[in-house]
């Protein structure tokens, strides 16, 4: 059974990035001596769009709704960086590091991280939708309430990551890496996770409806409550009775060989809807230029 902790877990921490970003209105952009020149262009919410950034160290840099639509990043240095309500759709971040970076109100849709690092991030219900993430690493980060939406996961590493009531509807997660992630709640509609591990991960509550899991390895993964209907387990690793005993299944639920279905009367299904996340600040006024 879903416990309601979680729920009441996702709303402190979407409180949380509210409020952070309610002070990040007046904030300007910091960036490390060399790079300045790019702090200064983002500092009142300005536009570096389609901009080549490729190589830049910009650690610990604080970049609050700036527009880098189709920016190029290509092993660039954000790690420790804040993010607040920035555009970077269509972004190449490819083997960039944002290690330990915060990020609010950020999106990445239809973006290239493929190889990159984004170890301990902090990033709720920031938008990865269609985005490619094949060989990324995200372990150990807060990715509660994200969107990963027909996003490209192959290969991805999301172990001991938090994923309460993260969307991965259409995304394709083949060989990606859940093991000890918490994804009560997440929404795998539809999904690929052929040969994805889930070994001790928390799917309490989690839909899985038509997503494939051929070769997937549930070894110690926690399913109660989750909703196993219209579901092809039948090639899964790891799979024991008590835990389709405590998840919800029926006749349309293919279970490997020896297992058995129950129908969802006898499960109790707890699905609490996501908190919304937080808006994206508007981009501060520019100052008024000098009188001649």
């Amino acid at each position: 059974m879903v416990l309601l902790g979680s729920s009441l877990k996702l709303s402190a921490r979407l409180a949380s990035a509210a409020l952070a970003l309610s002070l990040a209105g007046t904030a300007q952009a910091h960036a490390d001596s060399g790079d300045r020149d790019v702090a200064r262009m983002v500092s009142f919410g300005g536009s570096c769009a389609k901009c080549e950034l490729s190589g830049r160290k910009l650690a610990g840099a604080t970049f609050t709704g700036a527009d880098f639509e189709g920016a190029t990043l290509v092993g660039a240095d954000l790690r420790g960086a804040t993010l607040m309500g920035v555009n970077f759709s269509d972004a190449d971040f490819s083997r960039a590091n944002l290690t330990g970076s915060e990020m609010v109100g950020t999106v990445f849709t239809g973006a290239n991280l493929t190889g990159a690092k984004l170890d301990g991030v902090e990033a709720p219900a920031v938008v990865f939708n269609n985005a490619d993430l094949s060989g990324a690493r995200l372990t150990g980060a807060e990715l509660v309430a994200a969107n990963f939406v027909r996003a490209n996961l192959n290969h991805a590493n999301f172990s001991s990551s938090e994923l309460i009531h993260a969307q991965f509807t259409k995304a394709d997660a083949s060989r990606a890496d859940f093991s000890g992630a918490e994804m009560n709640n997440a929404d795998l509609t539809a999904g690929v996770f052929e040969r994805a591990s889930f070994r001790g991960a928390s799917l309490e509550g989690a839909r899985f409806r038509k997503a494939s899991f051929g070769g997937a390895d549930f070894r110690g993964a926690s399913l109660d409550g989750a909703d196993l209907r219209w579901t092809d387990l039948s090639d899964a690793r790891g799979l024991t009775q008590d835990q389709i005993d405590d998840a919800c299944s029926d006749r349309t639920t293919l279970l490997p060989k020896g297992l058995v279905a129950h129908e969802c009367s006898k499960v109790m299904l707890i699905r609490r809807e996501a908190p919304r996340a937080p808006k994206a600040p508007a981009p501060p006024t520019p100052p008024v230029p000098p009188r001649d």
